[in-house]
């Protein structure tokens, strides 16, 4: 039997950093003969996703699309205001639509694979239908290994100073997501709820590679952060695809070109952190005093949509003209995966969102670390300890406090000229070049996952 008998359901969550990997990772079945149906919940948060969404629809005809009209949760329901996790409960309430669309499939799906935030609304899904299901997480395993030990964690925390998970280097307290911490919040409900219903899944599928996160990734598959823990299968870094270079990006490009080889630091902060202004004009002040070449993208906003004011009033005027010899500022989405790869590119200060580590890993530039929110921290950690990077660990999460752009500025000119780390980062992008060989672990993990879907179609 071939790949071409195996059929896989997938469907994303909200946001960019959702999204991204959920479309590479179908790129990745399709160019191995898969048939692939995506679920996308409509409408989407950003207009970046819904660009993202058209480009990938354009791309690959052949795929089967549907589109899952969300319901909203009356606005006395609502537990948060975060537009993003509002799009989560609206996809946990429209759910049950899928159930007829997903039972009169031909063929039948082998598997399904959905995001790692929608474990229970689709879980029930997938068991009533015997549909073989399978997680994609977007974060790295490490983070994975934390919220899988999380509901046996929660009642000693308020008295730890680290954090002991089997088999893992231990995680300060301080590297923990704050809003996991206080009670009530939509994300504590959710790991509370969802992680002991990890086991119940076929398997769980990375975006990572062994060298990378060599203890993390055999600490999980032995059983020692859960008992029954369903195989994890690493089988990044996903590939930048085809439908996302079709964008209008050739500005920052183009500005690239005719600068030196390793030049220019890159500085990014994803699709969902927005700093406030006062730090955005300090992160400013640290470029310029850094004395680098500088591509910066600017956020202000949570959503695009958003984004309507200019640069001028979110910078000022005068840190503007400052910047204007040495850099280049912009305030819409960039292609960060063709920055990363250029060759004037040589440093990147990022918020180490998964997807921005992986796309780092992919061209071997050193980052310089500093987290915002969310999983961030625990990925800085892992971004430290493989040598793609260096973390200033006393910068605080965004809104606890203000970065001066002195100390910004410093941090910048001592990783641009750090050239030990250039060769570890330099490490690390072989180490994926291997992992990603014919018979390097990527591959055979993925073999093996269509090894289990060949036989899940023979069965049906």
């Amino acid at each position: 039997m071939s790949n071409q008998d195996v059929h896989v359901g997938m469907m994303p969550s909200a946001g960019m950093g959702h999204l991204t990997p959920m479309l590479r990772l179908a790129s990745l079945l399709l160019n191995h003969k898969c048939k692939v149906t995506i679920i996308n919940p409509l409408p989407t948060v950003s207009q970046a996703e819904a660009q993202l969404l058209s480009r990938f629809r354009s791309t690959y005809p052949q795929v089967n699309q549907i589109n899952l009209h969300l319901q909203l949760p009356s606005p006395s329901l609502n537990s948060t205001n975060d537009p993003f996790f509002l799009r989560y409960e609206a996809i946990c309430a429209s759910t049950p639509l899928l159930t007829p669309f997903l039972s009169t499939l031909s063929p039948p799906l082998s598997a399904f694979v959905s995001d790692f935030f929608l474990i229970s609304p689709l879980l029930s899904i997938t068991q009533t239908l015997a549909l073989p299901n399978y997680l994609l997480g977007t974060s790295s395993a490490t983070m994975l290994s934390f919220v899988s030990h999380f509901p046996s964690l929660v009642q000693s925390l308020p008295k730890l100073d680290v954090v002991q998970i089997p088999g893992i280097s231990p995680i300060p307290i301080s590297s923990i997501p704050p809003v996991i911490l206080l009670p009530n919040t939509t994300f504590r409900k959710f790991v509370m709820e969802d992680s002991p219903q990890i086991t119940k899944f076929h398997g769980v599928l990375i975006n990572t590679f062994e060298a990378l996160e060599t203890q993390s990734l055999e600490a999980l598959n032995a059983g020692k952060v859960v008992r029954g823990m369903p195989q994890v299968h690493a089988i990044g870094p996903f590939e930048r695809c085809e439908f996302e270079k079709e964008g209008e990006w050739g500005a920052p490009l183009k500005w690239l070109d005719d600068k030196p080889i390793g030049s220019v630091v890159y500085v990014g902060f994803g699709s969902r952190t927005a700093m406030g202004r006062d730090q955005i004009r300090e992160v400013g002040e640290g470029l310029v005093r850094s004395g680098c070449k500088f591509l910066w993208v600017v956020k202000d906003k949570i959503v695009d949509k958003e984004e309507e004011v200019g640069l001028d009033e979110v910078l000022g005027l005068e840190v503007l003209e400052r910047m204007r010899e040495k850099g280049l500022v912009m305030k819409e989405w960039v292609d960060q995966s063709e920055i990363l790869g250029h060759q004037a590119v040589g440093g990147f200060v990022s918020h180490c969102g998964w997807n921005s580590v992986m796309e780092a890993a992919w061209t071997g530039v050193p980052i310089l670390a500093w987290p915002q929110n969310g999983d961030q921290r625990i990925n800085a950690g892992v971004v430290e300890m493989s040598g793609l990077g260096v973390w200033k660990k006393d910068w605080d999460w965004a809104g606890e406090g203000v970065v001066k752009g002195e100390q910004i500025g410093e941090a910048i000119k001592d990783m641009m000229k750090d050239e030990s780390l250039k060769i570890k980062a330099a490490q690390v992008k072989e180490a994926r070049r291997k992992a990603m060989a014919v018979g390097g672990d990527c591959e055979v993990s993925l073999e093996r996952l269509f090894e289990e879907w060949r036989k899940n179609a023979n069965n049906v």
